[in-house]
């Protein structure tokens, strides 16, 4: 019997094939696209490979993108519509609250429906993540729903997956770390001439943050399988690769993380919301850990 229902936004980087089997409610960000004067808007909500690859194309043909968070009335009326469908109880996840306010404007706004719909309560979960590892958590809430857990059991099950989830993240270059404002212009610079990879972690915050920086994305791949040996993955067997138009390198790194931990990741292309600030190019691997994020980089500085 299920007891309650499972939503997220598309910073979970769920494709739509995958939310409409599992059952899972969906709403997506807006994204802008600008070139020579020209703005094009668009919903985070592709269904087609071929979309995904056309945008990083255009980022790299010289198109500027900018993404916006999902305000408080498209979570009003995202929530309507589970309220009128008879939903009363939902697991809601939004991106880490780390890198945007989302989650305070998800209570608001589910504070303010109980108003008129009494009966409609919403957990927000705050994964303390984003894309292929807010994936993850969806995804596990999925599993609980399926399995007759109530919205409070898999709610305190998820809260406490997060300091598990682990990301290796390694952008092709720093250019789109220096437009949001993650290193400088001058390291930017000096860095993609030295072809410097850096590798970002979420940390106990869900904040990104740079832990290394690698020369070369072999380098950086290596270092993954060197992550994993400190954080090995767990029974759950979770792991995934995802790229910003990189299915070579992700093929590299994901047959690399089967040959030294024998899992299999799944392959995954970024959306574009949080592939903007990655950038085309990046390979990244997230993965669901027998350690946590804050025995994971104390690790690294030993």
């Amino acid at each position: 019997m299920v007891l309650f229902d499972v939503s997220t936004d598309s910073t979970s980087d769920l494709k739509k094939e995958y939310v409409e089997k599992r059952n899972i409610w969906f709403t997506p960000l807006t994204f802008t696209m600008e070139k020579d004067g020209e703005i094009e808007e668009s919903l985070d909500n592709f269904s087609e490979e071929s979309q995904y690859v056309q945008f990083y194309e255009k980022v790299s043909a010289g198109y500027f993108p900018r993404t916006a968070k999902l305000n408080y009335q498209a979570h009003i009326d995202h929530f309507t519509k589970m309220a009128e469908a008879g939903v009363k109880d939902v697991l809601h996840f939004m991106i880490s609250s780390g890198l945007a306010n989302t989650v305070t404007i998800t209570r608001q706004a589910a504070e303010d429906m109980k108003k008129k719909y009494p009966d409609f309560n919403v957990y927000a979960v705050d994964p303390l993540t984003a894309t292929v590892g807010q994936g993850m958590l969806v995804s596990l809430a999925a599993d609980c729903r399926d399995k007759g857990m109530t919205a409070k059991e898999a709610y305190d099950y998820i809260m406490g997956l997060r300091q598990y989830v682990q990301h290796c993240v390694i952008p092709a270059d720093l250019f789109y770390l220096k437009k949001g404002g993650r290193v400088s212009a001058a390291s930017a610079v000096f860095g993609t001439m030295l072809n410097i990879k850096p590798m970002l972690a979420f940390d106990e915050e869900g904040k990104l943050k740079v832990v290394e920086k690698c020369k070369g994305m072999k380098k950086a791949f290596s270092r993954v399988i060197d992550h994993m040996n400190k954080a090995p993955i767990s029974d759950l067997k979770i792991a995934v690769v995802v790229h910003t138009n990189n299915p070579t390198g992700a093929e590299e790194l994901a047959k690399l993380v089967e040959e030294k931990t024998g899992v299999k990741p799944m392959i995954a292309i970024m959306g574009p919301v949080i592939g903007s600030h990655v950038g085309p190019g990046s390979v990244s691997c997230g993965w669901l850990s027998t350690k946590t994020r804050t025995e994971l980089l104390n690790s690294l500085q030993d």
